[in-house]
């Protein structure tokens, strides 16, 4: 499994963004990125500036999103949807998509259900639960 570290993330989507705005191609991985990236334009002064966001912390418990957890989040959905893994999401999606008529909107139904695997995951030591996940899914 691939485990970038903090700033590996964090340089991945500056320079996407960076190879974005200067009209440069993209890599397939870039391209999904930078596609999340328009979706928030909230993120694209943090992305514009490199040099005073790389070190910086987003506590949550100030009620602070992190953007490159955020946007990891989506890019992580993305790929998880292009490969049906765990099987069923891709369904699921598509159906809770349809029902909010917002794919955007989907993805962050999906990624409260995607932070709570990982939580739980973390916090009880085991490998992620993707039933669950699922599960998660069926009630949004």
């Amino acid at each position: 499994m691939f485990n970038p570290t903090r700033d590996q993330v964090r340089d991945f989507f500056f320079s996407a963004w960076g190879k974005f705005r200067a009209n440069q191609a993209l890599t397939d991985l870039e391209r999904i990125a930078v596609g999340h990236i328009t979706d928030h334009p909230e993120y694209h002064p943090v992305l514009d500036q490199p040099e005073r966001y790389r070190e910086r912390e987003w506590p949550p418990e100030l009620g602070e999103t992190n953007p490159f957890l955020h946007l990891s989040m989506h890019v992580s959905i993305s790929e998880q949807l292009s490969i049906d893994q765990p099987p069923g999401v891709r369904a699921r999606y598509a159906a809770l998509a349809a029902r909010l008529g917002d794919e955007h909107a989907a993805q962050h139904a999906v990624m409260d259900c995607l932070g709570e695997m990982i939580w739980r995951a973390q916090r009880d030591g085991l490998p992620p639960d993707g039933a669950a996940y699922l599960y998660c899914l069926d009630l949004k």
